[in-house]
C-alpha cells in the first residue's frame, strides 16, 4: 500500500475518535438511536476541527448493515468501506467552491428525485457550502425545505456566516469548536506511541501551537518534523525545522527588561535576523509571554497557560519579579510594536525601538499606594498627631524627600510646611513657606497667611549660586537665534515653534516667551526642561521657560509667581505670601501656589 500522510491515515472512523467535538457526536448519536434524523445539517467552525470527518461518520453510521450497539459504523460492511473509498452511490461528496453554480443545484435538484442504491438514505455533503452563488440558494431553497424523505443534506463551512438565512433556518446547525493544545497534544502522542516514534513532550507542545486549534494542520506539522528527525523527535530539531522561536529567548527578553540592559536589547535583536526569525512571529509570541506571566501573576497558578510542565513552572517562577501594572504596560507596547511592525519598511529598526522602549520604561505605580499615603496624612493631621514627612509608606517607614509637604514643630497642627524644590539648580518655589493643609489639600479654597518670608540663608544661598544669575534681557535677544539653532539640532518641531514665538521679559531667573496659540504654549510646556538645558548650553544661565499667550494679561501673574530673583530679597514675597495682604483674603483664581506649581512642573492646563 502506497504511503498515506498521518491526516488520511489516522482520519477518526467512528464518534469518539472525533477529538473535542463530544456535544456533537453524543447529539448525533442520540439522534440516530431514537430515529430522529433530521433532513438537512449544517456543521460550522474553522479548518481542521472534523466537520467533513464527522459528516463521513454520520452517512456511514446511517447506511451501515451492521451498526454497532453504541451507534458507531463497524466498517467492515461493504458500505461502510465504499464510503471509506469514496465510491459510493449513495453518499455524494460535492465541493461548494468549484460547483457553486445554479446550473450544479438544478443537477442536483434532479437526482434527490432517485432512492438509494444499497443503503437506506442518500446523502448529499456539500463542503465549503458558502461559496455557492445567491443564486444557487436561492435554487436550492425549496428543495432543502421539502425534499424526499430518503434524502439527508449535510453542509460543512468555515465562514457560516455567509450563508443566508434562509439556508440556516432549514438546517440542524452544529458550531465546532477550536481544538484545544492539550487535546492536540494527546492525540499526536497516541499516533506517534502506535507508529513507534519517540519524541519529547516539549516537541508535541511545539507542533501543537504551530496548528494553531487545526488537528489537520497539527498532523500535517508532525509529518514534517518526522521526515527531518526520523524516530526519534527532539525539541531542538522540531525548533530548528519549523524555524519557530525558543521560549526560552522570551524568558531571555524579559531578563533584559529586569535589569534594563539596553546593549543586551540590541544584541537580542541582531540573534533573532540571524536566526532568520520571522519578526511579526517574534513579537507576537512576546506578547504570548508577557500574557502568561500576567495570567500566572493575577491566578497564581499555570493551569491557563498553553505549554509544557517544564515551562509552566518556569513562569511560576518568574511572574514573582513583576507587578500586573507593568505587565500591562508591557502588553500594550507589545501589542502596538506588533501592529506598527506590520507596514514598516524596516522592521527591524521598529523592533529595536520597541524593545529599547520597554527595557528603558520605567515602573509603575501604584495610583491606590498613593491614595492610602493621601488618607493617612489625613487622618494625622485631624487627630493633630502629624509627626514628619507625610510620604510615610504603608509599613511605617518614613523618608525626608526634598519637594514634599511637612509639617515643623512650630507650626500648628493643621499647618504645612513647604519646602522648595531645586531642579537643574533653579529653585522652583519660595524655600520655606507655611501654609495651611487646606491649601495642599482643597487648592483654591486656600487662604494665605498675614506674614511669611524666605529665611535669609537660603536666599544668600541662592544669590552665592552662579547658575542663578540672570541673563539680561539684551543679551537673551542677542542669542535668541543661536539658542533657536540649537534646539533644531534635535528637536525641529519646538524651534518652529520658537520660530513663531518671541521674548516677553526676562526676570526673576525665568523667561517669558509669548506665543501665537494654545498648541504652541503646550508644545514649549511640554519640552520646557530641554528647552532650559540647551539654553544652559548656549548662553551658560540656567532659566526658567515659561510660555504664555499675550503679555498684558499675564505679567501680574507671572511677577507673582516667578522663581525666586536671587538680586533682590524683595521677590521672595508674592500676593499670595505677602504680608500686606488680609489673612482671610481669598487667592485670585489660579494664582494659588498649588495650582502654579501643577502648571510649572507638571504642565497643567485650566479647563473652562
Amino acid at each position: 500500500m502506497s504511503y498515506q500522510v498521518t491526516a488520511r491515515k489516522w482520519r477518526p472512523m467512528v464518534f469518539e475518535d472525533v477529538v473535542a467535538q463530544t456535544h456533537i457526536t453524543t447529539t448525533l448519536r442520540n439522534a440516530i438511536a431514537s430515529d430522529r434524523i433530521a433532513h438537512a445539517y449544517i456543521f460550522s467552525g474553522q479548518r481542521g476541527c472534523g466537520k467533513t470527518t464527522t459528516a463521513r461518520i454520520l452517512a456511514k453510521a446511517l447506511n451501515c448493515l451492521h451498526r454497532t450497539k453504541d451507534f458507531n459504523p463497524d466498517n467492515a460492511c461493504d458500505v461502510c468501506k465504499e464510503i471509506t473509498d469514496g465510491r459510493s452511490l449513495d453518499v455524494i461528496e460535492i465541493d461548494g467552491a468549484s460547483n457553486r453554480g445554479v446550473e450544479e443545484i438544478r443537477n442536483l435538484r434532479e437526482s434527490v428525485r432517485y432512492t438509494a442504491t444499497r443503503g437506506k438514505y442518500k446523502i448529499y455533503i456539500i463542503d465549503e457550502v458558502h461559496m455557492l452563488t445567491k443564486e444557487a440558494f436561492n435554487a436550492l431553497l425549496k428543495t432543502l425545505e421539502e425534499p424526499p424523505s430518503h434524502v439527508v443534506f449535510i453542509f460543512a463551512t468555515t465562514e457560516v456566516h455567509k450563508v443566508p438565512a434562509t439556508i440556516l433556518s432549514r438546517c440542524q446547525r452544529f458550531d465546532f469548536r477550536r481544538i484545544g493544545i492539550d487535546e492536540i497534544t494527546d492525540r499526536l502522542r497516541y499516533i506517534a506511541k502506535e507508529e513507534g516514534i519517540v519524541i519529547e513532550d516539549d516537541a508535541l507542545m511545539v507542533i501543537a501551537k504551530k496548528g494553531d486549534g487545526s488537528l489537520r494542520d497539527s498532523q500535517s506539522i508532525f509529518d514534517q518534523v518526522r521526515s527531518f528527525c526520523g524516530n526519534t523527535i527532539s525539541t531542538a530539531d522540531a525548533l530548528k525545522t519549523l524555524n519557530a522561536v525558543d521560549l526560552d529567548v522570551y524568558f531571555k527578553v524579559s531578563a533584559l527588561i529586569q535589569a534594563n540592559d539596553q546593549r543586551g536589547g540590541i544584541g537580542l535583536v541582531d540573534e533573532v535576523i540571524k536566526s532568520g526569525y520571522d519578526l511579526r512571529e517574534f513579537v507576537s509570541g512576546l506578547a504570548e509571554h508577557f500574557r502568561n506571566l500576567l495570567v500566572v501573576l493575577s491566578t497564581g497558578s499555570g493551569q491557563l497557560v498553553e505549554t509544557s510542565d517544564h515551562f509552566r513552572v518556569k513562569y511560576q517562577s518568574e511572574s514573582k519579579k513583576w507587578n500586573e501594572a507593568d505587565l500591562l504596560r508591557l502588553l500594550k507596547h507589545t501589542n502596538d510594536l506588533e501592529q506598527s511592525i506590520r507596514w514598516a519598511s524596516q522592521p527591524r529598526y521598529k523592533l529595536e525601538a520597541g524593545l529599547l522602549q520597554m527595557i528603558t520604561m520605567q515602573s509603575s505605580v501604584k495610583i491606590g499606594d498613593l491614595l492610602q499615603q493621601i488618607e493617612e496624612l489625613k487622618q494625622q493631621f485631624a487627630s493633630g498627631q502629624g509627626s514628619a514627612d507625610p510620604g510615610r509608606s504603608a509599613g511605617g517607614a518614613a523618608k525626608a524627600a526634598p519637594g514634599r509637604t511637612q509639617r515643623g514643630p512650630a507650626q500648628g497642627a493643621g499647618d504645612i510646611k513647604v519646602v522648595g524644590t531645586v531642579s537643574a539648580g533653579v529653585l522652583h518655589s519660595p524655600a520655606v513657606m507655611t501654609v495651611p493643609r487646606e491649601a495642599v489639600l482643597y487648592g483654591s479654597k486656600y487662604t494665605a497667611p498675614a506674614k511669611e518670608a524666605a529665611p535669609e540663608k537660603t536666599r544668600m544661598a541662592a544669590d552665592s549660586s552662579p547658575a542663578m544669575r540672570s541673563i539680561s534681557v539684551e543679551e537673551a535677544y542677542a542669542r535668541w537665534q543661536e539658542w533657536v539653532g540649537e534646539v533644531r539640532k534635535q528637536k525641529i518641531s519646538v524651534a518652529s515653534t520658537l520660530d513663531q514665538s518671541k521674548i516677553s521679559a526676562v526676570s526673576n531667573g525665568a523667561i517669558r516667551i509669548v506665543c501665537p496659540d494654545d498648541y504652541a504654549v503646550s508644545n514649549i510646556r511640554r519640552n520646557r526642561e530641554f528647552l532650559a538645558e540647551s539654553f544652559k548650553k548656549v548662553t551658560g544661565y540656567q532659566m526658567l521657560i515659561e510660555p504664555e499667550i499675550g503679555a498684558e494679561e499675564q505679567s501680574a501673574t507671572f511677577s507673582t509667581f516667578a522663581p525666586t530673583s536671587v538680586k533682590s530679597t524683595a521677590s521672595l514675597s508674592s500676593p499670595a505670601v505677602s504680608t500686606s495682604q488680609a489673612p482671610h483674603q481669598s487667592a485670585p483664581n489660579g494664582s494659588h501656589p498649588v495650582l502654579q506649581a501643577l502648571i510649572r512642573e507638571l504642565g497643567a492646563e485650566k479647563v473652562d
